[in-house]
């Protein structure tokens, strides 16, 4: 979900759903994705070279509390691997670290490395289909710190931190993501709610803090206090310029991106949807013209009005938060984001905020049925990945929300599948919603 406010293509068209062809030297990828997400910094741990985490600790900060220890993950990576398998699932979304594996620039380190690595091949040798995120929101503190996104040097930076990693990564991936939904700044300048100006006050005095902490004026990043759109070439160049990277270590890994795409609804005749999906999604759409599938991220819908987005209508059905209760949502846009690119769709993220885990069991199979309904309609959907695995760090909201499929105890890092995560494994064993 949204860093500031929470949370190859095998078997295509007619052959979605059949096992593929393994290449030489790698396991067979399952004919359909059935998995859960986690990233970096939300599951790990003390990712202390991270500019989010530098943004946690300075004073002000705009974090509801620091991430600390998170779930533990750096070291319980296995527990966590093998939950994915026990529960039935083929698939496991997770991010590598930039600031673990470049922790000063050009430093890059073997160990954090080969700890990935690990995990890739553990994945593999569990019979799961690794689908690894390359920047999953945070950069290291000396990138930020050089300008981050501003800076024209990002491409080449973010790709050579994609060769490294990818030297050791790529053989054992079943797919990579450069980006997670790098076009989510983009999409708050179109909100019916956007941040009050105390908010962006204090955001502003948070990376100008965290700026005096690293030596630097011009501290930055893309989901920060400045206008994205000059970020944006920089980003879609450094998109190219990564996948191109992991290529050319392997020729055949499916490379895409992953972004954050409501169901959107215009709510007058004249409404400004084409002109936001216009600035928010086009130079993406544009930017994956060459990748082999894309990533949707679909958390409910988006009611567009004459200028924006505005507040849904009075009577749709309702959660016990007052949030819309519309699980469908996600397949009506693997519908849309297929029409507008021609790519195959995965659903990289699709989940709901619930401490009620009764409405979770409820979302899921409403949610599958969407993407299997649009899958059996025609779209090339590659798989079903839910968010999250764990009730991990939500980002300015800290460990509040609750996302997971498994519980995470907050003293002792015990790990407790919840009822919803035996829902999406039985779905995932029968390849079906009963």
């Amino acid at each position: 979900m949204s860093a500031f406010n929470r949370r190859g293509v095998l078997g295509l068209g007619a052959a979605v759903g059949a096992a593929a062809v393994a290449a030489p030297g790698r396991a067979a990828e399952p004919g359909f994705l059935w998995g859960a997400a986690t990233a970096g910094h939300q599951i790990e741990g003390n990712n202390v070279n991270a500019d989010i985490w530098l943004l946690e600790q300075v004073d002000p900060t705009v974090f509801a509390e620091p991430s600390g220890d998170a779930c533990d993950s750096l070291h319980r990576w296995r527990e966590d691997v093998a939950i994915v398998k026990a529960l039935g699932l083929n698939a496991y979304r997770f991010s590598v670290e930039w600031s673990r594996i470049e922790p000063a620039p050009g430093q890059f380190s073997q160990a954090y490395i080969d700890h990935y690595a690990r995990i890739v091949a553990r994945c593999r040798d569990q019979g799961l289909a690794p689908v690894v995120t390359f920047n999953h929101f945070t950069t290291p503190r000396w990138f930020a710190a050089a300008g981050g996104w501003e800076n024209p040097d990002s491409p080449d930076l973010f790709a050579r931190f994609c060769e490294r990693a990818g030297r050791a990564l790529a053989e054992g991936m079943s797919h990579a993501l450069t980006f997670n939904e790098p076009n989510l700044a983009l999409g708050g300048r179109w909100s019916a709610n956007p941040p009050p100006p105390a908010f962006m006050e204090r955001m502003s005095a948070c990376i100008a803090a965290a700026g005096r902490a690293s030596g630097s004026d011009h501290f930055s990043l893309l989901m920060g206090d400045k206008d994205p759109r000059p970020m944006i070439p920089h980003v879609v160049a450094a998109h190219g310029q990564a996948r191109a990277a992991l290529r050319a270590l392997r020729s055949d890994l499916p490379v895409g991106l992953s972004l954050a795409i409501p169901d959107e609804v215009a709510v007058v005749p004249d409404s400004a949807l084409e002109r936001k999906r216009a600035d928010v999604y086009q130079p993406f759409f544009e930017a994956v013209a060459d990748d082999e599938f894309v990533g949707v991220q679909t958390y409910g819908r988006d009611y567009l009005g004459a200028e924006k987005s505005v507040e849904p209508p009075a009577d749709i059905p309702r959660r016990a938060n007052g949030k819309e209760w519309f699980p469908a949502a996600v397949g009506n846009v693997a519908r849309y984001v297929h029409q507008a690119t021609g790519k195959p769709i995965l659903v990289t993220e699709n989940g709901i905020d619930a401490e009620d885990d009764a409405e979770r069991a409820r979302f899921i199979p409403e949610a599958v049925a969407s993407v299997l309904a649009a899958r059996d309609a025609g779209v090339p959907v590659i798989g079903y990945i839910h968010w999250s695995l764990l009730d991990n760090f939500e980002w300015l909201s800290g460990y509040g929300p609750k996302y997971g499929l498994v519980a995470v105890d907050r003293q002792t890092f015990r790990r407790t599948p919840k009822p919803s995560a035996e829902v999406l494994g039985r779905i995932a064993r029968a390849g079906r919603v009963a």
